[in-house]
């Protein structure tokens, strides 16, 4: 069977700009490509595209529909630490969850949310 190399996350947002200096300064994410409306960006084995659509709905707008990525990491109290001290709007503190993970929430710019977290049982 196919094997999946890379994880890539496609989000409209409204200023391209301001969102990609979110992933960059608050997630350390590099920019790596910059086509006419659009700026990816990459860290470790995560990339997300993110492309210019200033007339469409806002993300913040979307409710629960807003969540658009799980990032699995080796340390999410050292993202956590990181997100608050660079003001990220982390949505809660960080906290054990019963499926097995320690994990936070953090919201974009954009009104994007995403949840970062950490194994911690055998059973996530």
């Amino acid at each position: 069977m196919a094997t999946i190399l890379q994880n890539h996350y496609v989000l409209a947002v409204h200023d391209v700009r301001v969102s990609a200096a979110f992933y960059v300064d608050v997630l350390d994410f590099s920019v790596v490509a910059e086509p006419p409306g659009w700026i990816f960006l990459s860290r470790d084995s995560c990339m997300i595209m993110l492309g210019e659509c200033p007339d469409d709905l806002p993300p913040a707008e979307l409710g629960c529909h807003s969540y658009f990525a799980y990032l699995r990491v080796d340390d999410a109290d050292a993202w956590y630490a990181q997100c608050m001290a660079r003001a990220g709007e982390c949505l809660g503190g960080i906290e054990d969850k019963p499926w097995g993970m320690r994990e936070f929430g953090i919201r974009t710019p954009d009104g994007h949310r995403l949840m970062i977290g950490q194994m911690i049982s055998p059973q996530a």
